[in-house]
């Protein structure tokens, strides 16, 4: 999939954009649950604390983080890795010895994400932020969903084969879970890989990080899911 070609956040009505980006990634925090709410505010704070917006840089040391959001460098260790899994942070330099991870916005996927809250700021901010988007992802990934390719939403549902009654579960599942909430169908399962196992359907996730979350904080979507199409079969996540 070709990615999204987002006007920078500098120059004139660059204040404008800002405040798009921070107004639509905290309405998107409050529909979620408590956990990530708290997360995306985290992060908001970190973007507003030390971002660069005129470079596109976030270069800042666990423990200042840690400071900032008063919590001990390993939940910062946790949450950037978080960050990186949901592709909203771009490692652009890995730390090495006396210099720290700098990262950039992953903002095609934050752009993906939050759209289906944007509607409950206004039409005026929906105009804005598609005005900041010239381009949509090409539709030779075969994922074109609501109309035509030009000015299509994209979502990537699991292609299944014939031979592969997982694959076909997990693909009736994501639609059901993506038109629950796209945000966190993106966020969280669109990653997943299915596979077989008597009894269950596994769903292998990214990392560890990653199945933790799904396991702790949105399981009973996936069985609630999961039972509209298969009664009687468990679901499992591993990772």
């Amino acid at each position: 999939m070709q990615s999204m070609q987002i006007r920078k956040l500098v120059g004139r009505g660059s204040a404008t954009r800002k405040y798009d980006l921070l107004t639509v990634l905290g309405t998107y925090a409050l529909s979620q649950d408590r956990s990530l709410q708290r997360q995306v505010l985290r992060l908001i704070c970190l973007l507003t604390a030390r971002y660069n917006w005129q470079s596109d840089q976030l270069s800042v040391g666990q423990a200042e983080i840690a400071r900032l959001w008063s919590v001990d460098p390993r939940t910062v260790k946790r949450e950037m890795a978080a960050f990186r899994d949901m592709g909203w942070l771009v490692e652009k330099r890995p730390a090495a010895r006396g210099r720290v991870t700098l990262y950039g916005l992953g903002m095609a996927r934050i752009i993906t994400d939050t759209r289906g809250t944007w509607e409950k700021v206004g039409p005026d901010l929906v105009a804005r932020m598609d005005d900041n988007l010239p381009e949509v992802p090409g539709a030779d990934s075969g994922y074109v969903m609501g109309g035509s390719a030009q000015g299509a939403e994209v979502i990537p549902f699991p292609q299944s084969l014939p031979d592969e009654p997982a694959a076909q579960l997990w693909a009736d599942m994501a639609r059901q879970l993506h038109a629950e909430n796209a945000g966190t169908y993106q966020a969280w399962f669109a990653a997943l890989r299915p596979a077989e196992q008597p009894g269950y359907l596994v769903l292998h996730a990214p990392g560890g990080y990653h199945a933790t979350y799904i396991r702790t904080h949105l399981m009973a979507r996936l069985e609630a899911a999961l039972a509209r199409v298969a009664p009687g079969l468990g679901v499992m996540i591993a990772g």
